[in-house]
């Protein structure tokens, strides 16, 4: 392609609502224009990533096994009310009516649809497995939608859905699914990782999230560094810091902390590590009334180490929480604790407890010894704390914290690290009950009695792989493109093509001797200057440059430079079809 063929529109200064890097120079390279809050235009060189990536995710779906369909934006509510995620998806589904009142959505994802299909389609236990797919427009309304693609509220994904008779023809699917997706992020040519994580919205039972590894991410990854343990924060397991409880060895004492409502204040107060202060932190649970009000609320006092931060992903999954808690109101904590926050603790008197609270100890916390808590009483903490003998034993015990680097590796291989990924792609295990029950979608068995699909899906973000390509890939000029999912694998930029004969008419050779070899090149035919021309495609990141001049035809020569690479290579011209295919194959 010639670039006076496409449309190349590019500015010195990124906007100035542009926060990430991936959208600030997205926007400069012209590959999207901003139409509303979270709502873009692609524009050409965005779409031939797009174009890309859709090629990738589409070949290797296929290879799979999955077949490809299509499945409308503008959806029934009747279908999402079957599942009750008509009234439980949140202010981000966007819901409308058409003009006869009846109410539609405008799909974020198309698990009642595709489940739809399926209880028409799929009758037998003989047409199963199967896996469908489309590459379609999502939207999400994004409270505050913001760095570009990356949370946009209209977007492109991929999302697949496995029917299967069993569990066991379920988890084979899903794995065919997670080997798919590692050979379409391999093919992208970006580091990543593949996390096991929590099913969240979706539901389920089993899941892992494919992420991009940038320091600009809003994730934080878990990982052991000398085994494959990996897990999304929310999900990985914190274990005991502490193996057994010490004994005793310091008597209790109210000890005066004036104006020090913190851990960090009152450990250096006292002069004591971080870690031998507890965290209390108080919920709520409310039980509903038939006509919506609150009949009864539950208070929680948790306890965490003082240097670690909870978990609520972890907390939603302890006995008594796991149908929703809220943070207690400064007016709720006061009338059980009678004190206001920063002083809290877990050791109640009759005089001090006001109303009764359910305490759960974080895993640590459980085997600490001659800890310093709060005392119910403003500018008071208690030092030299033991369970038994000061208060009783905690009512639960459960993981409730973020994991933390240096923390032993729940598969006993090692110790945690953690590093900044970007989600792209998500798999999930949904069994039964999510969807395939609810909506009654039945096949027969052997034996002609009805069974409910086991179901799985399996999504990758199309547009948002362009932001995280961007964010891992990028350096002070502008984008750098691995070449499966670049905008052009090559660019021919030629000094002088509209001024030398001589060099518009080996710049067109060579442009026509790359596209016979399937090389996706382009030629740079706007007669720019070379600072301002080399500048654009640095922007743009085009892997690899080829420069022609006067005088290297002269000397028969090109000077041939990679993205990354800090100086040119002088190639002989009659070598440069055969060096650009082995930098591409490399």
């Amino acid at each position: 392609m010639k670039a006076t063929a496409t449309f190349i529109s590019t500015q010195k200064e990124a906007p100035a609502d542009a926060e990430v890097v991936s959208h600030k120079l997205m926007m400069r390279a012209g590959f999207i224009k901003r139409l509303g809050a979270g709502i873009y235009n692609y524009m050409p060189l965005g779409l031939r990533v797009i174009r890309k990536v859709e090629g990738i995710i589409r070949e290797e779906m296929v290879r799979a096994g999955a077949v490809e369909l299509l499945m409308p934006v503008v959806q029934p509510a009747e279908l999402w009310q079957e599942t009750g995620r008509f009234q439980a998806y949140g202010p981000e589904l966007m819901r409308v009516k058409d003009r006869h009142e009846r109410d539609f959505i405008i799909q974020p994802t198309s698990e009642e649809v595709i489940t739809d299909i399926a209880r028409q389609e799929l009758r037998s236990y003989k047409q199963l497995p199967r896996n469908f797919f489309h590459i379609q427009t999502k939207f999400r309304d994004e409270r505050r939608p913001r760095f570009g693609v990356m949370r946009g509220r209209e977007f492109t994904m991929k999302d697949a859905y496995s029917f299967d008779r069993d569990k066991a023809g379920a988890l084979k699917s899903y794995q065919t699914m997670f080997d798919a997706y590692k050979r379409i992020f391999d093919r992208f040519g970006l580091q990543y990782r593949a996390v096991a994580a929590d099913t969240g919205a979706i539901g389920g039972d089993a899941s892992h999230e494919f992420q991009v590894i940038a320091d600009t991410g809003e994730d934080a990854i878990v990982y052991c560094l000398t085994s494959d343990y990996a897990a999304n924060i929310e999900l990985a397991e914190a274990l005991p810091l502490l193996a057994v409880r010490a004994a005793p060895a310091q008597i209790l004492a109210k000890t005066p902390t004036p104006g020090k409502s913190t851990c960090a204040d009152v450990a250096t107060l006292l002069g004591l590590p971080l870690q031998r202060t507890v965290k209390s932190l108080v919920l709520a649970t409310d039980e509903l009334a038939e006509n919506g009000d609150i009949a009864k609320t539950t208070v929680w006092l948790l306890l965490v180490r003082g240097d670690h931060d909870l978990n609520e992903v972890k907390t939603g999954k302890v006995p008594g929480l796991k149908d929703g808690f809220r943070f207690a109101t400064v007016a709720e904590i006061e009338d059980h604790f009678g004190c206001k926050p920063g002083y809290l603790g877990p050791i109640f008197t009759k005089e001090g407890l006001k109303k009764p609270v359910k305490v759960v100890a974080d895993r640590t916390v459980a085997n600490m010894a001659d800890f310093v808590c709060g005392a119910n009483e403003a500018d008071f903490h208690y030092t030299g704390v033991n369970w038994g003998r000061d208060l009783p034993e905690p009512e639960l015990v459960a993981d409730i914290r973020n994991v933390v680097a240096g923390d032993p590796s729940p598969d006993g291989q090692g110790v945690l690290a953690i590093q900044r990924g970007i989600e792209v792609g998500h798999v999930f295990y949904l069994g039964t009950k999510k969807y395939s029950t609810p909506m009654k979608a039945q096949f027969l068995d052997e034996n002609g009695k009805a069974q409910p699909f086991e179901m799985g899906c399996y999504g990758i973000g199309v547009t948002r792989i362009l932001g995280a390509a961007i964010e891992q890939n990028h350096d002070e000029r502008g984008m750098v493109w691995p070449a499966a999912i670049a905008p052009f694998a090559v660019v021919i930029c030629p000094i002088g093509y509209d001024r030398s004969p001589e060099v518009q008419a080996e710049a067109d050779r060579l442009h026509d001797a790359l596209v016979a070899q399937g090389i996706d090149v382009v030629l740079d035919d706007r007669g720019e200057r070379p600072g301002a021309m080399f500048a654009d495609w640095e922007l743009i990141g085009v892997p690899l440059r080829v420069v022609l001049s006067d005088r290297g035809l002269k000397a028969g020569t090109v000077e041939m430079q990679g993205r990354r690479d800090a100086a040119a290579d002088v190639v002989p011209l009659a070598e440069v079809t055969a060096r650009v295919k082995e930098r591409l194959g490399a």
